[in-house]
Parts: C-alpha cells; sequence; structure tokens
C-alpha cells in the first residue's frame, strides 16, 4: 500500500458554507504531491454575496468571479480529479460540509467520501499551542506562504498529512489509521431530494428572516446580539450521538471574549458536536475558543485576554491546550 490521498481546500464568499468561490486540490501519491488543480467559480445561485470578512481574508471578490461556472457545473470536474481518493482537509467538517451544502442548494446529490481531518492529527500527533494550518504547517517543515489561497492551503494539508504518516513509521493512510488506534471517518452519499443537512436547513432558515441570532435581536446587547459583559450561561451536556471524528468531540471547551454570538449559543453548538463546555480555564481544559477578532497570528504578538494566558502558561507546563479562533470554531459547528 502507498500513501495515496487528494487534499482539499475551499474559500467560502460568504458565512454559509455552501457559498464556495474557490478551491484548491493536491494530488499526492506515495507521499509526494504529483498534480494540482485550483479554481475560481461563483457561489450557488441565491448564495453569491461576498461578505466583507470573508474577502478581507482570502482577497476574492464578486468581480473576480464573474462569468466563472457555478459550484454546481463546476463539480464534475473536482469530482473527477479527486475520483475515488482519500479526501485530506484541515478542519474536514467545514470542508466536506462545504461540498454537501454546496451541492444542496445547487439541488444536486454528492458521492461518499472517507477522509481525514489533519487538524485532528495535529491535535493528537503534535503538541502546538495552536493547530491552525500555519503553526501545523511550520511544525511540519511545509512552507505557507499566502495563507487562504486555496491551492496553497490544500499543499499544506498534504505535507502536514504526509509528515505525521512519517513520523509514525505508515505507508499508507491505512497504516496510520491503525498505528493510532483510529477508525478512518466517512461521509456517505447523499441526495438533497431525500432530505437536507443541518447547515444547509440553518442557512435557508436566515435566508427567510428565521435565524437564531435574528430571533435574539434587540435582547442581548443590540442588533449584533453582542453583550458588553458576556453571560456564561448553563454549560449542556455533551451529545452523545455527535460524530466522532468532529474535531470537537471529546474536548472540554471554554469560551473567551465577545463572541459574535452569544456564549450560552456558542456552548449549545459546541456540546452538539460533543464537546463539554465549561466556564473556565482549568485542568479539565483542552481547547480554548477566542473572540474579539483574534487570529491564530495573536499569539505570537501578544494579543491575548487573561484565560488566554492562562492558557499559555499551562500549556508551556505541559498540559495540552489548544487555541481556537471563532472563525475556525464556526467552520468547525456550521455557523456564519
Amino acid at each position: 500500500m502507498a500513501l495515496d490521498f487528494t487534499a482539499i481546500d475551499f474559500e467560502t464568499a460568504n458565512g454559509f458554507r455552501g457559498s464556495p468561490c474557490s478551491v484548491g486540490l493536491s494530488k499526492v501519491r506515495n507521499g509526494v504531491v504529483v498534480e494540482e488543480a485550483s479554481w475560481l467559480m461563483r457561489p450557488p445561485e441565491n448564495h453569491d454575496h461576498f461578505e466583507f470578512h470573508n474577502t478581507r481574508i482570502h482577497g476574492i471578490r464578486a468581480e473576480d468571479v464573474t462569468g466563472r461556472p457555478r459550484f454546481g457545473e463546476l463539480f464534475p470536474e473536482i469530482g473527477a480529479f479527486i475520483g475515488g481518493d482519500v479526501l485530506a482537509a484541515h478542519n474536514a467538517a467545514f470542508d466536506l460540509g462545504v461540498i454537501r451544502s454546496g451541492l444542496e442548494v445547487s439541488g444536486l446529490p454528492g458521492p461518499a467520501y472517507h477522509y481525514v481531518c489533519t487538524v485532528m492529527l495535529s491535535r493528537r500527533c503534535y503538541s502546538l499551542v495552536s493547530n491552525s494550518l500555519p503553526y501545523a504547517a511550520e511544525e511540519a517543515g511545509v512552507p505557507l506562504v499566502n495563507h487562504h489561497d486555496a491551492a496553497e492551503d490544500a499543499r499544506a494539508c498534504a505535507g502536514i498529512l504526509v509528515d505525521i504518516a512519517r513520523r509514525n513509521n505508515a505507508n499508507s493512510i491505512a497504516e496510520l489509521y491503525l498505528s493510532l488506534g483510529l477508525n478512518l471517518p466517512h461521509q456517505p452519499a447523499f441526495d438533497p431530494a431525500l432530505g437536507l443537512s443541518k447547515a444547509t436547513v440553518s442557512a435557508l432558515a436566515a435566508k427567510n428572516g428565521s435565524s437564531l441570532e435574528r430571533a435574539l435581536e434587540g435582547t442581548l446587547g443590540g442588533p449584533s446580539g453582542w453583550s458588553a459583559w458576556p453571560e456564561e450561561g448553563p454549560n449542556p451536556l455533551p451529545n452523545p450521538a455527535a460524530e466522532p471524528g468532529h474535531p470537537l468531540f471529546g474536548q472540554t471547551v471554554v469560551f473567551t471574549g465577545d463572541l459574535a454570538i452569544t456564549r450560552p449559543e456558542a456552548k449549545s453548538r459546541a456540546a452538539d458536536m460533543g464537546a463539554r463546555p465549561e466556564s473556565r480555564v482549568t485542568a479539565r481544559t483542552t481547547v480554548l475558543i477566542v473572540g474579539d477578532g483574534f487570529v491564530a497570528g495573536d499569539l505570537r504578538a501578544g494579543r491575548l485576554t487573561g484565560k488566554a494566558k492562562r492558557v499559555l502558561e499551562l500549556h508551556a507546563k505541559g498540559q495540552q491546550i489548544e487555541v481556537v479562533s471563532e472563525g475556525e470554531f464556526l467552520q468547525m459547528v456550521g455557523g456564519a
């Protein structure tokens, strides 16, 4: 067996997963990138508005994709490039969700995929204060100059997986997962005519004016739903039926800083994915999610909350705690 797979990365036009505007793919054979592909595209109809926050991150504007095929029209080429490969993605819950939601709102069925999440593997095989792509790529010795360029991000993801396999003396994805005692995750085939995913249902509800955030307007500190003094609220129990392959499953999660959603809603979304939310950093904490526009680079710049500083202190003492931005968290749970 050989270390064969395809790494994938999507960028989206707005907060809905089903709004892909760019994709990058790197095909790996025997641990070496042998072919790459990337496309700009128009997101599916009615989901193709570009939000300032997304454009500020990846630099793609509506005019850059004018006249390009829509995602549903382009997917046969994307699918043909992937073929029967295992898919690798850094935060696979997001990228597999882009495929599913993008096809669902395009009225198209989607294929089944076995997949690998390099965030999960990085968390298990490295010892990093953040498993964001730039940190994991640096640990793997993979150059990453233009983070959020889909082609570069896919190439970095491929390099991380190759490095983790090498460190575990694995010659294939199957060997790697066997050595780690894990089961390879699987997304089944789907047909929107038979039902939609939760992320797509939520996005369609939001378009109709019935989103939870809209319902909370005016009750928690103004139209944005922010509160000057965040109310922690109750700590819901983890969802026992959550997907064990999700990057939040089994984690003990604490939130800090101002979030774009309320603290109780953030805790509820985390618990839905199998996480255990708590209100303060303790010896049980494994993930700290930071609001206030935090990005991974802020760890080096020193722009941290009190809870984040406490996490860095505990991490230096050997406690495995990961710092995650709110944007990464929302990608994981399918929020906007």
